[in-house]
């Protein structure tokens, strides 16, 4: 997949983007009002198709936030929602990306719910962001970056279950 930049009006920060580029597994989110958030997977690691950055290996993975390292850890991915989890860890704080439905993403700031993102893996972020939350900059550009990094939803799992009984009968 070729590289995109798309540009993100945000209903709260104004306008920003996000850069991806499957290939390279590396994603940027930037803009006038948040800060620079880079997500980059490791030179030479195989890239896993279904992942937008390539791979949810941790030691494979870095994140900054304006060149400032940070925790990032996401979960292997498995039969349940919550094994898709990314959590990151910065600044005394903890965010979490974990799927929420097919097509969404919350993102919850320790423990607090921030927004539902979708994003289908190819960039594109649609964020909602809870009024009641009170999003800052930081929440808002991890937002992007991880639903664009990782994508969001997942298949609940009796659907996974099923779909793996299909394929066991001839």
């Amino acid at each position: 997949m070729t590289p995109t930049e798309t540009p993100v009006e945000d209903s709260l920060f104004g306008p920003l983007t996000v850069h991806l580029d499957t290939e390279r597994g590396h994603v940027v989110v930037e803009g006038e009002a948040v800060p620079r958030i880079v997500l980059s997977r490791a030179a030479g690691t195989e890239a896993e198709e279904h992942i937008p950055v390539g791979t949810r290996a941790a030691g494979r993975l870095t994140l900054t936030v304006d060149g400032e390292e940070a925790g990032l850890y996401p979960a292997e991915g498995g039969l349940t929602r919550r094994s898709y989890r990314v959590d990151v860890r910065y600044a005394g704080h903890v965010w979490r990306l974990v799927p929420d439905s097919l097509p969404d993403s919350r993102l919850l700031r320790d423990g607090r719910r921030l927004a539902a993102l979708t994003c289908e893996g190819d960039g594109r972020v649609v964020a909602d962001w809870r009024a009641d939350a009170a999003p800052e900059a930081l929440d808002v550009a991890l937002g992007y970056a991880l639903a664009a990094a990782f994508g969001t939803g997942a298949q609940p799992m009796w659907m996974l279950v099923a779909d793996a009984i299909g394929q066991l009968i001839p």
